[in-house]
């Protein structure tokens, strides 16, 4: 990882936030969620959402959706220009300690089967894979992975 990470800013995401956003969405991050989606999804008292800033820059945010004592992961996306620099996992571990904080015992989700970079990001997380479903992301199989909080 390089300085980059020393700059970054972790915190809960705010309906704010999503404005601040919401013209550069599609093209800046991924189109897998539109604005009011993800304007739904703040509003969830389930779930849970944190941005990272650089330089007051929104440059990530990833979701949680708290189903009892468990959590699914919704998103974790990055900016496209500062992808494959760490923000993805730093997101994702600050995912696991918000979900031991909110004394979850595990945290499942579902990644496309072709993303192979996502998929090693989890493994090396501590999630195994459990099972699959095909066609969930159109012509691609959905590969689901859990993993049990301590």
């Amino acid at each position: 990882m390089d300085n980059l990470n020393q700059k970054i800013i972790i915190s809960f995401m705010s309906l704010n936030d999503l404005e601040i956003i919401k013209d550069i969405l599609n093209s800046d991050f991924d189109d897998f969620w539109n604005y009011n989606i993800l304007k739904d999804e703040l509003q969830s008292k389930n779930s849970k959402y944190i941005i990272a800033k650089s330089n007051n820059e929104i440059i990530g945010f990833a979701g949680i959706k708290v189903i009892l004592d468990e959590a699914n992961i919704m998103n974790i996306v990055t900016k496209k220009s500062y992808r494959n620099k760490g923000i993805g996992a730093l997101l994702l571990n600050n995912l696991i300690d918000l979900c031991k904080n909110l004394g979850l015992i595990s945290i499942s989700l579902e990644v496309n089967e072709s993303n192979l970079i996502a998929i090693h990001l989890y493994e090396n997380s501590g999630f195994r894979k459990i099972g699959s479903r095909k066609h969930y992301y159109e012509n691609n199989t959905a590969i689901l992975m859990k993993k049990t909080l301590d």
